[in-house]
């Protein structure tokens, strides 16, 4: 038996004649105090986001790509890392070739090991979409896939998020409901907030330490 299957076998044994304690869980109780009109979803959200230094920018399904190159423009920033085979990466794609002075793009279509370097050291933003937001909490929803890995969003200095308002929810329980993490919980769901900060050295406050030090989001209201 290995040292793994011992630990189980032991805290098995340990319930042996215990009755389970009820579940009294109250849903309302997590729910009803964190729920908001659909009016309020995307101020709330704002609030929150905005009090932690992230940047929010109110756009449309049709005008967001031209938002975006003018936030490269305003940053000065030289290039943009995307993800080409996703329908945002053909949005920008399209957008840039109508634009040719635009900054650079970049692909993330190969294995981070043949251009890590690179990655890391010459690629000063990139752009994601998210799974959606949760209101209560001021938090974006990350889903990483094999076509926008989690690297996108950690490495670059800057990461430019994509969020349908539709796609803002109440609070953490409604989308743990709506896709249904009782059954299943995926690999890597990530809550972000803000960009990366930490108060480890002397207790002074500093960005970007762990990820990125400028996160701005764009949200696309429905029309």
């Amino acid at each position: 038996m290995s040292a793994k299957q011992n630990i189980l076998a032991k805290l098995r044994n340990s319930l042996t004649g215990t009755t389970p304690v009820a579940d009294n869980f109250d849903v309302e109780l997590v729910t009803e105090p964190y729920s908001y009109a659909p009016e309020q979803r995307i101020s709330q959200l704002r609030k929150l986001m905005e009090a932690v230094h992230t940047e929010i920018h109110l756009t449309s399904r049709e005008g967001w790509p031209e938002l975006l190159a003018q936030l490269l423009r305003d940053r000065q920033l030289p290039s943009l890392l995307i993800a080409p085979t996703t329908p945002h990466g053909q949005r920008v794609t399209q957008h840039w070739a109508k634009n040719p002075d635009l900054p650079a793009l970049k692909a993330y279509d190969r294995p981070v090991e043949e251009w890590k370097a690179e990655l890391f050291n010459d690629t000063p933003a990139s752009l994601t979409t998210t799974l959606g937001a949760i209101a209560a909490t001021g938090s974006l929803i990350l889903w990483p896939t094999r076509e926008e890995p989690r690297l996108m969003s950690l490495v670059p200095p800057v990461h430019f998020a994509l969020l349908k308002a539709s796609e803002i929810r109440d609070n953490f329980y409604q989308v743990q409901q709506e896709f249904e993490w009782a059954q299943g919980m995926p690999t890597n769901a990530l809550l972000v907030s803000g960009p990366s900060k930490t108060a480890d050295i002397e207790q002074v406050l500093a960005y970007g330490a762990h990820g990125p030090k400028d996160l701005v989001v764009l949200i696309l209201e429905d029309q």
